[in-house]
């Protein structure tokens, strides 16, 4: 395969992490991944598009994201946008014949993530939407542990995802508080990670009763005219049934002081429980109900190079992988998937399940905590 020409809409943090990514993905993960061109980079204005192209290393700059997706010389799209660009930008470069990687959530609603993937579909092209946190390499091996029955049948899990950049009244009012630009509040923003970590490790979610929370109604505006309304949650809580049978909790929180990005799991079986906990993104704790109860304890896995694909990266333990690192395993996929011709997960339609979950976590606070059938 000829080498691929990366065009990157958004030079926010997302935007940075995609561009370090397709640089280091084949340093990293092997000279069997096609190269990468960094051909164009989109962002507004001009002037602010053409310094970080310079600073990230593409060759051309524009301040028209239609030209990016049209330019001949781009094969793959990288969308690091606010959420309510994500439809328009995907469709038009699907529909020009495009490989597509999106950050998430895909959209605003679930119209709108329906329509996503069905011009996916249409259009052939390889997409992956960016849940990177399923490509480290402790959740695998948790999911590896949970498949080979190491903690028995699993029962229950719980999970939640707390920040605290939406904790400070005082913070001013931005779009990511109005539902025709953000969407959903905290649930599109962390909690549809936390689904994809759920489903990845226990399966689909066959049902599930929910709550949210505004916790601050009103922001003050940014240049002082006013307070503006804040129309999506800061809080989210559910209770899940699984298709398996497992039933478990799931709670994320834009408003909790203190936290930044504690982003834990625990998966509880009939032999034992796993436990995660992102802020120490490189373990993991085991425990296991075997030998003498005298002995018995929990045990941390520490990943090293037998943690595919770790080793891609260090060659020894304890040296740890970092956020960033899990983006370039993303690059690193969806190069795999295009040279090869196959989908990349999670596809918009993979992606698609996280989002109609969250959705129905909204859909049954409005109902007043009714349950939802996902």
């Amino acid at each position: 395969m000829t080498e691929l020409g990366i065009g990157l809409i958004g030079t926010g943090f997302m935007g940075k992490t995609h561009a370090l990514a397709w640089r280091a993905a084949r340093a990293v993960l092997g000279r069997d991944l096609p190269q990468v061109r960094l051909e164009m980079l989109c962002d507004t204005p001009e002037a602010k598009a053409a310094e970080m192209a310079d600073q990230f290393g593409f060759a051309r700059a524009t301040d028209d994201w239609r030209a990016l997706v049209a330019d001949p010389r781009v094969d793959v799209v990288s969308i690091t946008t606010p959420n309510n660009l994500h439809l328009e930008m995907a469709c038009a470069a699907l529909k020009a014949g495009k490989h597509v990687w999106c950050e998430k959530p895909m959209a605003l609603t679930m119209a709108d993530a329906e329509e996503m993937v069905a011009v996916a579909r249409d259009a052939g092209t390889v997409t992956m939407v960016g849940y990177n946190y399923i490509r480290n390499p402790a959740f695998l091996h948790a999911k590896k542990l949970i498949d080979e029955g190491r903690i028995g049948r699993v029962v229950h899990v719980r999970g939640w995802v707390d920040e605290d950049y939406q904790a400070d009244p005082d913070l001013a009012w931005t779009w990511r508080a109005r539902l025709k630009d953000a969407g959903l509040g905290t649930l599109g923003d962390l909690g549809c990670h936390l689904v994809s970590l759920v489903v990845g490790l226990c399966g689909p979610i066959e049902s599930l009763v929910a709550d949210t929370q505004i916790i601050h109604a009103t922001r003050p505006l940014p240049d002082g005219s006013g307070r503006a309304v804040v129309e999506n949650e800061d809080t989210a809580t559910a209770l899940l049934r699984f298709a398996s049978g497992a039933h478990g909790s799931i709670s994320t929180s834009r408003s909790a002081w203190g936290r930044k990005n504690r982003l834990d799991w625990e998966v509880h079986g009939t032999k034992g429980m796993i436990c995660f906990a992102q802020e120490r993104m490189n373990e993991l704790q085991l425990y296991v109900n075997e030998g003498p109860k005298s002995e018995q304890g929990f045990r941390t896995i520490l990943t090293n190079p037998e943690h595919a694909p770790y080793g891609a990266f260090v060659p020894a333990p304890g040296h740890q992988l970092g956020f960033g690192d899990l983006k370039t395993l993303e690059a690193g996929d969806l190069l795999r998937a295009i040279r090869d011709g196959r989908p990349c997960f999670p596809t918009m339609q993979d992606a698609l399940g996280f989002e109609r979950v969250i959705h129905a976590i909204a859909e049954s606070a409005a109902q007043g905590c009714a349950r939802v059938t996902i």
